[in-house]
């Protein structure tokens, strides 16, 4: 993991299909300031990569009216455990035929968040 200006940034693992929203995008989206958005970042809500240079987060992260609901708490559970940012995309990312949405972060964008935080905190033991 790098960190630019304090900002954690994980390894882009992510297959290069994968959708990413640049800062700018992110702040437009959110309806919030560049700063607040960083704040997000530090504070472990959202989880940004590198791609080709510019500083991005998984548009998967994101709904009409916002980030998707259980996502920072979902990652706060995967920090506890010791996960790095990396290791957290990866797991958010991996394929799990018995979630329903295949993915952990599809599971949560479908109101399936209690699941997944579940199967996040079982990881922890």
């Amino acid at each position: 993991m790098s960190r630019v200006s304090g900002i954690p940034v994980a390894d882009d693992i992510l297959d290069a299909a994968v959708a990413v929203k640049p800062l700018p995008e992110v702040t437009a989206a959110l309806g919030v300031s560049a700063n607040k958005v960083r704040q997000m970042l530090r504070d472990g809500e959202l989880i940004a990569v590198r791609r080709e240079g510019e500083l991005c987060v998984p548009a998967d992260f994101f709904v009409k009216d916002g980030v998707v609901k259980g996502l920072a708490g979902t990652i706060t559970v995967l920090a506890d455990s010791g996960f790095s940012r990396t290791e957290m995309l990866r797991w958010l990312f991996t394929a799990d035929d018995t979630l329903p949405g295949t993915t952990p972060i599809n599971a949560l964008r479908t109101s399936h968040g209690t699941e997944v935080k579940r199967r996040a905190q079982a990881m922890a033991f």
